[in-house]
């Protein structure tokens, strides 16, 4: 599969969430939030909507400006774009191109990321069971199609941050069970693997660590 940035020693080790807070005009979406995140783990963000997971992901994923406290990334601190390098994000939606291809999506995420376009689609063609659909535009598929090419993309560079925000949303069982799979691989590889999900027991057999929110407090560590 190629090597993962991971295992490098341009890898982030280590997510440390310092007091972060974020306030949308009077709404506060997260308080005061302490939290680290190992590499070599999964960790759960659990909790119902509206408790400040998918917050929580887009200032760990640097979408996001916290009103306040921080985040460390180790060894990096917090130099924002080495970080973001190393970072793989699944969001809600897909973020691709609608009009490209699937294959057309993955090549130009490798392009960007300065790797062959070619070896990096055949490697992903191969690891999420890509068929012909992805030769289609990505308007015309399926949300478990669109979801498998999202993963395909977001890893391309092999990063040493995962980050998936209701990844199991419109999978049917084997998509699940890939999805399960791959996440696998990427603790396996020395990934920090950070899944935000109201249905913890999907997770439950591969889980490192859990981090729960209610109404953007960290109620519970494990």
């Amino acid at each position: 599969m190629g090597a993962n940035v991971s295992e490098g020693s341009g890898a982030i080790t280590r997510v440390v969430v310092e007091g972060v807070a974020k306030a949308y005009g009077s709404t506060l979406a997260l308080r005061g939030v302490d939290a680290e995140f190992q590499s070599r783990a999964l960790t759960l963000i659990e909790g119902s909507n509206g408790s400040g997971k998918s917050t929580l992901l887009g200032v760990v994923g640097t979408v996001i400006r916290a009103s306040s406290g921080r985040v460390r990334y180790e060894p990096f601190d917090d130099d924002v774009l080495s970080v973001r390098a190393r970072l793989g994000w699944v969001s809600h939606e897909t973020l691709a191109y609608p009009d490209l291809s699937g294959r057309q999506n993955i090549e130009l995420a490798a392009r960007i990321q300065g790797l062959d376009a070619k070896e990096s689609w055949e490697r992903s063609r191969e690891r999420f069971e890509l068929g012909s659909f992805a030769m289609r535009p990505i308007r015309t598929y399926s949300r478990g199609q669109r979801q498998r090419v999202a993963l395909a993309r977001a890893l391309v560079h092999a990063p040493s941050v995962v980050l998936l925000d209701e990844p199991t949303t419109g999978l049917d069982k084997a998509g699940v069970t890939r999805l399960l799979l791959v996440i696998t691989e990427e603790v396996a590889h020395g990934a920090v693997v950070m899944v935000a999900t109201h249905e913890p027991e999907v997770f439950r057999e591969h889980v490192t660590a859990r981090v729960r929110l209610e109404r953007g407090r960290v109620v519970a560590s494990s």
